[in-house]
């Protein structure tokens, strides 16, 4: 039954309501349990605050991240079912924190906590589908006000706890949560929608379908405003009893107390915004919430502060600082436009999405939900970092001030859109969601948007005079000939047309290729800034061991090439001018947080190991963009194009190795950049500009991307369409090509700074380590030609035959300790490994081509070309993920061998046997005599298909 339909509330909606509210009411009070039992914990274990945050916030990523499959599958399965099985899990990993006897137990036990928090979007999906759209707003505020669980905590578990220890606290919180989902499940009624779908024999949609509608940024912008009403409200919920103890020297029983004198307002007046809502619309509602919630948080964050005024009769003293009462009464106000906020975002999810509920209000939830774990570890590293309490509400300050910024000018841009379509209607409540989600659509800049009646007539004259169904011009330039339909979108994709290739789509390419070149540029500088910033730890007093050095040095090549696995797969999901736009901003936090941490020598190595993983979302992105320009080019271009993308994005690594040392040794950004840091030979060192340097550069990528790339339509495909690589046995040949010239490049990259200093320490390393990681990335870059030319697999055997003499010659090198020698070999062995990842690459779509042709002969030529095409993309994603791992096995294998043999010759040997293997693999299968594309190499072209 699709909730539009109904006309007033199905029966049983109240009892519905109602149990579905206490219910997540005592599932919030678990969830936010450890704010309260995490003090007595601290206390005990001596825990530090960033620590704390760590533990404070786990319940909260497991319940955010758990969301959207829980809501999919509320969609599925029904949402009683669900929402009684959650509580149980939840239940009984509380019972079983109360036996952790370690903080990394009671971490583990945490993740189990936050399936509570999951709870949400069950209960989102169950309590909607009982009410029409007029009324949904007020019964999910109503539903929502079960976030009072957190004061419920706050109240009464600070007097478990005085009495009976925290141990006690997490028993009788289990307990109640399992109680409760029986008796939710033995007294609620069904939801309509489950009992209709069971009544037609329907089965449910798969979760691959429901996911789908995520691929839309617009969904992601609506996440954008709960992370702020809902993520700053968890997270303050977390972290205001320790600030109020902390700030005003209050007790546990008064701060919990204290701190739920904002979670009440910030949960029961849901409710209330729910009927605003409903009554006069989410929009008004929203600019309130975020006009006096960024005042709010401005007054907040302001820090105690002393002054003195030099008068004429002397100095004249004073000081400002909020009192408790003025405190209370401004997170009280704060609280209750963040509850009104809350109910007004989600009025639209069952709007908007009738059929996608579970799924799109599970992702809303997740990124809110994520707010509150990402935020009280945020604020406990600013506290560690600055010193500062009130650094928290100006982190606050600043997000809620975007979120009005964001709001507002895409609300201007939608009315002046209407405007140019000639309409007089208010464009409808958070115009940037019109339609979303809705059967029955036409264009909305490139999103589905519904077809009104009245509507109708101006299609027409939109179709007549060259304008879109908004009303603006249409492209009628190459983008619109080559069919960009929608707004980013290309419908009509076919490079291997010579006349269109050349009228048009060529011109398409080059765009998209280097905005693609750029941000891939900025996210293999970001991936290996630790080869240089880990080198100058030591010498400005951060007291790490050679070992923890090498862990920091590897731990982006483990992260980036585990991401990559799954960016592979991303770009046919999800559309590569939203990935390609989203990810590069995911890069401004690993920018911002290494600025910030090298400042404090008290910085944990805890946090550093964090940032060195996170520095790994800019080795992810090489594998959405290869994917990405895969499906742009033609076969007879598609080595060259894809040795350019990555060959220049190589270059980040060698324009970082280039650029970091230089901008660290000034200035760069006045006041606003930190202090300088003392070096122990004496040099004045900004090692903050490592990280900083690249935020404006970051930016520029996002915005180019966002406003310059386009979509393939014919590239959609779902995870399961790709999975069939995964039975293709060159998948993994080529795995182990690649990790041979992709592995070694990177590897090198990431290990050579700090092997060098270890093994010549005489030699000053940074000036020469760009110069390696340039010939790599040069090579690439300027010899896709010799492959498209010889033939990849060719190729690809004499590059391994040169890089086992440049390993050779190292190993001769290095033990006559002869740096020159050594240096030239290794830069051989970069020069090489560049011309092989060019190789490797343009071998991949030659061998689809040829496998496909043979495992689907029934397929048109046409779909054997897109299912090739397909695979072709998704194996060089993943191969590229596989191959990244040599970013952190490289750095570790020196540092092992280093530890274990006192030289660095084993590891070499390691790898001269390797690329032993990858000789002979290439001969073998590929380039021999019987090697599959012995035949095609020589006639030096392509199969044609039948």
């Amino acid at each position: 039954m699709n909730s539009q339909v109904l006309s007033s509330p199905s029966p049983g909606a109240a009892r519905a309501t109602w149990l579905s509210t206490i219910a997540f009411t005592a599932c919030f009070a678990v969830w936010t349990i450890f704010a309260i039992i995490g003090i007595g914990i601290k206390e005990e274990l001596g825990l530090s605050e960033t620590q704390f945050g760590l533990l404070a916030g786990t319940p909260i990523l497991t319940g955010s991240l758990a969301r959207v499959f829980l809501g999919i599958w509320a969609d599925q399965f029904g949402g009683r079912r669900i929402m009684a099985l959650t509580m149980i899990a939840a239940a009984i990993a509380t019972f079983l924190v109360s036996y952790a006897d370690s903080y990394a137990m009671l971490l583990i036990a945490g993740l189990g906590v936050g399936l509570a928090g999951g709870a949400f979007s069950v209960g989102v999906a169950y309590v909607a589908t009982f009410y029409p759209p007029g009324k949904q707003g007020t019964a999910l505020g109503i539903f929502g006000a079960g976030n009072v669980g957190a004061a419920v905590t706050k109240f009464v578990a600070p007097f478990v706890m005085v009495a009976f220890g925290w141990t006690a606290v997490a028993q009788i919180w289990a307990v109640a949560l399992a109680a409760m989902a029986a008796v939710f499940y033995v007294s609620s009624p069904q939801d309509p929608q489950h009992i209709a779908r069971k009544a037609s024999g329907k089965r449910p949609e798969p979760m691959s379908e429901q996911l789908k509608v995520l691929r839309d940024v617009q969904v992601w912008r609506f996440a954008l405003y709960y992370f702020f009403v809902f993520g700053a409200f968890v997270a303050l919920s977390l972290w205001l009893p320790r600030y109020v103890m902390g700030v005003y020297d209050m007790g546990i029983k008064e701060a919990g107390m204290l701190a739920a004198f904002y979670s009440i307002p910030a949960s029961l007046f849901r409710i209330y915004g729910g009927h605003l809502s409903d009554k006069y619309g989410a929009r008004r509602v929203l600019y309130w919430t975020f006009g006096v919630s960024s005042v709010c948080t401005f007054l907040l964050s302001y820090p105690p502060t002393s002054y003195v005024i030099d008068g004429i009769k002397g100095p004249i003293a004073f000081s400002t600082q909020m009192g408790l009462v003025p405190f209370l009464i401004t997170i009280f106000v704060l609280g209750f436009f963040m509850s009104l906020g809350k109910a007004a975002v989600y009025k639209h999810i069952p709007v908007y999405f009738p059929d996608r509920i579970g799924a799109v209000g599970g992702l809303v939830g997740m990124i809110g939900g994520l707010g509150g774990f990402v935020l009280p570890l945020i604020f406990g590293v600013m506290l560690d970092l600055t010193g500062v309490w009130t650094s928290s509400f100006a982190l606050l300050f600043l997000i809620v001030t975007i979120s009005l910024i964001w709001m507002h000018f895409a609300i201007q841009y939608m009315e002046r859109s209407r405007q140019l379509q000639g309409r007089s209607d208010a464009s409808p409540e958070l115009p940037e969601m019109e339609g979303l989600g809705t059967v029955g659509t036409a264009t909305h800049f490139g999103k589905a948007a519904p077809i009104h009646a009245s509507e109708m007539p101006a299609l027409a004259v939109s179709a007549a005079s060259g304008t879109g169904s908004e009303g603006l011009p249409t492209q009628r330039s190459t983008d619109a000939n080559a069919g960009l339909s929608q707004a980013g979108v290309l419908s009509n994709w076919r490079p291997e047309d010579p006349v269109f290739w050349k009228s048009q789509g060529k011109a398409i390419a080059r765009r998209n290729l280097w905005i693609s070149t750029y941000n891939l540029l900025l996210a293999f500088a970001v991936w290996m800034v630790w080869s240089v910033v880990v080198a100058k730890l030591p010498g400005i007093g951060f007291e790490f061991t050679t070992d923890q050095l090498f862990w920091l040095a590897a731990l982006p090549g483990l992260s980036g090439a585990t991401l990559r696995i799954f960016y592979s797969f991303l770009v046919p999901i999800f559309g590569g001018r939203l990935w390609t736009a989203v990810s590069t901003a995911t890069l401004l936090v690993p920018a911002f947080g290494i600025g910030y941490a090298v400042q404090n020598l008290e910085t944990p190595f805890f946090i550093f190991l964090v940032l060195a993983l996170l520095c790994g979302l800019g080795g992810g992105n090489f594998a959405s963009s290869m994917a990405n320009i895969s499906f742009f080019f033609p076969k007879a271009e598609k080595g060259n194009a894809l040795a350019i993308n990555a060959g220049i994005g190589n270059l980040g690594v060698s324009v970082m190795q280039f650029l970091v040392p230089v901008v660290v040794t000034m200035g760069l950004f006045g006041a606003l950049g930190g202090q300088a840091q003392l070096a122990d030979d004496g040099a004045v060192l900004y090692l903050q500009n490592a990280g900083f340097v690249w935020v404006p550069l970051i930016i520029i990528g996002t915005v180019a991307a966002w406003l310059g790339m386009n979509d393939i339509a014919s590239a959609e495909a779902s995870f399961a369409d790709q999975a069939a690589i995964f039975g293709r046995r060159h998948t993994w040949l080529m795995c182990w090509l690649y990790t041979g010239t992709f592995g070694t490049f990177i590897g090198m990259s990431a290990g050579f700074p700090l092997l060098t200093k270890l093994v010549f320490p005489e030699i000053d390393v940074l000036k020469y380590a760009f110069i390696g990681p340039f010939v790599g990335a040069a090579s690439r870059a300027a010899t896709g030609w010799v492959a498209d030319r010889f033939g990849g697999a060719r190729v690809t055997f004499v590059v391994f035959l040169v890089m086992m003499a440049a390993i050779a010659g190292m190993i001769w090198f290095l033990n006559a300790g002869d740096f020159w020698g050594f240096f030239g070999m290794v830069l051989l062995l970069f020069f090489a490994s560049g011309v092989g990842n060019a190789s490797t690459f343009q071998m991949i779509p030659n061998i689809m081509r040829s496998e496909i042709r043979r495992l689907a002969p029934a397929l048109s030529a046409d779909e054997q070309r897109g299912q090739a095409e397909r695979e072709s993309a998704a194996i060089i994603g993943f191969t590229s993920a596989i191959a990244a791992y040599g970013a952190f096995y490289i750095p570790k294998a020196y540092g092992s061998s280093i530890e274990i043999t006192g030289a660095a010759n084993a590891a070499l040997w390691g790898f001269f046997a390797f690329f032993v293997s990858c000789a002979l693999l290439s001969w073998i299968i590929y380039s021999g005599p019987r090697g599959l594309l012995k035949q095609i190499e020589t006639r030096r072209a392509a199969p044609a298909y039948a």
